[in-house]
């Protein structure tokens, strides 16, 4: 599957007036959402665009009130006060204020884990099985149903937040009173035991390119939020597979980008089981992070797109 990216839609700067980049908020990925903002307020001021740091949505309505915003690289990261869960992006659209990334419904949607996997069931992309669980639910009796090994994590968090993995029925209620800790429903989910990967997803001459696969393999156990953002020694092997499953995968990431009502740009996380080579739809992400350890700007450096030209790619998705 071919990935170049076609020319930019502009290549001036002034295109895009004043951009506020959004970044650190009140949720629990605001850490990384500052790390993420920075590097890319360096890279668009680099290329010329005039463009300032704004931290948090209170922030940047009296930013827009006082008529200093022409457009929002939103790279907030999380729900509830995070700028990935359709409420920044309603607001924006009432302010009829341009904005980078996926609009209302692909946020939110994307933001809730269990309704993302309805939906792609719904049009028979694969994911694991899975069961809601609510307040008062028996997780063992759950458990029972999905069978073990299995995930327990909540439905509306990122960056591997208060995701427990369990093998056994004596893991199950710490896995649970972790992952409750946070807003939102909790999810039980059916392992998939092999490689881990993911796929960005760019805008690209009217419709949107897969970038090059990424097989993420960590020093530890799994990919946790240490091996995210904090370890040196996880490994990133980008193009994560090559031939026919390099193109499998592609092809499923951005069908399920689109069917979940996303657009702009993202990343969409992927396992392959070891045993049958099948691939499971994890989560999308709409606002992906932009550290050191990110994993679409290594994608996009397959392609031909340095961090600064990736940062110029995404804040034309606002025009």
């Amino acid at each position: 599957m071919n990935a170049a990216l076609s020319l930019p839609r502009t290549t001036d700067p002034t295109a895009f007036g004043r951009v506020a980049v959004l970044m650190g908020g009140t949720s629990s990925e605001r850490e990384v959402s500052l790390d993420s903002g920075r590097n890319v307020l360096e890279a668009l001021q680099s290329r010329g665009v005039d463009a300032f740091a704004v931290d948090g949505i209170p922030a940047l309505v009296d930013a827009i009130r006082a008529g200093k915003v022409d457009r929002v690289f939103n790279i907030l990261h999380g729900n509830k006060g995070g700028g990935e869960d359709g409420v920044l992006q309603g607001l924006l659209d009432a302010l009829k204020v341009p904005y980078t990334g996926s609009g209302v419904l692909g946020s939110a949607l994307s933001m809730d884990k269990i309704r993302t996997k309805q939906v792609w069931l719904s049009v028979g992309l694969p994911t694991p099985g899975y069961l809601r669980l609510g307040k008062g639910d028996d997780v063992h009796d759950a458990a029972r149903k999905v069978g073990m090994p299995l995930i327990i994590k909540p439905s509306c968090e990122g960056s591997s937040v208060g995701i427990s993995r369990v093998f056994d029925d004596a893991g199950l209620d710490d896995a649970v009173s972790l992952a409750a800790r946070y807003p939102g429903e909790l999810l039980m989910e059916q392992m998939v035991v092999g490689d881990e990967l993911t796929v960005g997803i760019l805008a690209d001459g009217g419709g949107h390119v897969a970038l090059p696969s990424i097989r993420i393999v960590p020093k530890g156990e799994w990919y946790d939020y240490n091996a995210k953002y904090v370890a040196e020694d996880t490994q990133y092997l980008c193009p994560g597979l090559d031939g026919a499953a390099e193109d499998e995968i592609r092809a499923i990431a951005l069908a399920a980008f689109e069917a979940a009502g996303c657009n702009g740009w993202g990343r969409v996380d992927v396992m392959r089981d070891r045993a049958s080579g099948a691939f499971f739809l994890l989560e999308v992400n709409t606002a992906p992070g932009m550290t050191s350890h990110s994993l679409v700007p290594k994608a996009a450096r397959e392609v031909g797109a340095d961090f600064e030209e990736l940062c110029w790619r995404v804040l034309e998705t606002s025009l």
